[in-house]
């Protein structure tokens, strides 16, 4: 959580540019990114931890709640599945979905143009946004020590030895349909 909170917290502007599956510790950093955009034809987003058993742990919570709403928030978390970049554009979880073809062209441009500004503006721009837009360092911490002792829960170690029995992190992964329902038995 230290590195997501010194992206954010760092005068340099952060923009992450998305091209298939973000999910977990990569969704953490997109959302610690000042900016995401994704490919249409090739993202996909998703928070899978509470299918696997524990909660996101690096602050994703409290950011992406702030960015999509609360029963967005519930929905994308508690639902552990992936969304298309439309559907994440569409909850306010990423600026803009592009088609692949355009999605580097747009991102160039973009921080080439914030690029030639001057540096102090663009720092007390960001500082300004980020005085109302962090959560508080508080409950992002206690995500943390939640992600933590979820770790430790036995249902958690049963739940996460299953998946990868099943081929967690292996061809036909079944962490990226956590939602869909995986075809193992816990």
């Amino acid at each position: 959580m230290g590195t997501m909170l010194r992206l954010i917290r760092s005068a340099v502007v952060g923009i992450a540019k998305i091209r298939g599956r973000v999910r977990g510790v990569g969704s953490e950093f997109a959302l610690a990114c000042d900016m995401r955009f994704a490919s249409r034809d090739n993202a996909v987003l998703g928070r899978p931890e509470v299918g696997a058993g524990v909660i996101p742990g690096g602050g994703g919570t409290g950011r992406l709640a702030l960015l999509t709403g609360r029963g967005r928030a519930l929905e994308i978390i508690l639902g552990s599945d992936g969304f298309d970049a439309d559907t994440a554009e569409r909850y306010g979880w990423i600026n803009r979905c592009l088609p692949d073809a355009e999605l580097d062209g747009c991102v160039d441009t973009l921080a080439r143009s914030i690029a030639s500004f001057d540096r102090r503006p663009l720092e007390s721009a960001k500082t300004l946004v980020n005085q109302v837009w962090l959560p508080p360092l508080d409950s992002l911490f206690n995500g943390r020590n939640t992600f933590a002792a979820a770790l430790a829960w036995p249902e958690t170690r049963e739940r996460i030895a299953a998946l990868f029995r099943c081929g967690l992190q292996q061809e036909g992964d079944p962490g990226a349909r956590l939602g869909g329902g995986v075809s193992c038995s816990w």
